[in-house]
């Protein structure tokens, strides 16, 4: 099987972890996302992962129901985001695939501060990079850490893991009869204001010409496919 991307950054939401419990990390879900990454690695592919925190803290809702400040409720949800992190970590390394946890905070005794050219060398190890803790600067989602990871380290791909089959024109849980976008162009999102990722990380994806593939993570094998250059969820480039 010949792969179409040798490096590509996965973007994960941390509710994906909380599989059907809802709140922190499902057993079940947690396997199913690391066979899938398993698989990958196994083909040779280049894989950085960043994964969100909203498994445990979700962000701008728990801001305004906690009346926490904003910069400290972000710092939280960086937190969050290492703790998964970590666990990712241990059990993709059970199943014999090494990584590296890089944070973008210094927190020396869980995880080795980012630094490009320290990535790239765990790259080309095969080690599978996970990154933590966002831009490690507040308003600033994980989308966008996402995004910016992936041009850092030169990755050909950007792919972003959700519940759903793609992009739609509307909420498809909402509206049955949302209809799904095959291919977008990064305007086109910005201009239908369409929920995928935030505008900032939209935008560094269309200024450094990254393409972004959106697609359900539910769906067995769908992110080899993706590696291989099969059509998969909503390619916007």
């Amino acid at each position: 099987m010949s792969i179409v991307y040798r490096r590509i950054v996965l973007k994960l939401s941390g509710e994906i972890l909380a599989g059907t419990q809802g709140f922190g990390i499902c057993a079940d879900a947690l396997s199913r996302i690391v066979d899938e990454l398993v698989d990958v690695h196994s083909l040779g592919v280049q894989l950085g992962v960043v994964i969100g925190g909203g498994n445990i803290f979700r962000g701008a809702y728990e801001v305004e129901r906690l009346s926490v400040n904003r910069a400290s409720g972000d710092y939280v949800g960086m937190l969050a985001t290492l703790i998964n992190a970590l666990v990712l970590q241990d059990i993709l390394e059970k199943r014999g695939v090494m990584t590296r946890v890089m944070s973008a905070l210094d927190i020396w005794e869980l995880a080795e501060p980012f630094i490009r050219r320290k990535a790239l060398k765990h790259l080309e190890k095969g080690r599978v990079v996970l990154f933590a803790c966002g831009t490690g600067n507040p308003y600033f989602t994980t989308d966008t850490a996402a995004a910016l990871r992936a041009v850092e380290i030169g990755a050909e791909l950007l792919v972003k893991g959700t519940k759903v089959d793609g992009v739609y024109d509307k909420d498809p849980v909402k509206h049955p009869d949302a209809v799904l976008y095959t291919e977008l162009s990064y305007m086109e999102v910005l201009e239908r204001q369409l929920r995928v990722m935030d505008a900032t990380a939209i935008s560094l994806c269309m200024e450094n010409k990254l393409p972004l593939v959106v697609y359900n993570v539910k769906h067995e094998g769908a992110l080899k496919r993706i590696v291989m250059g099969e059509v998969v969820g909503t390619k916007i480039q």
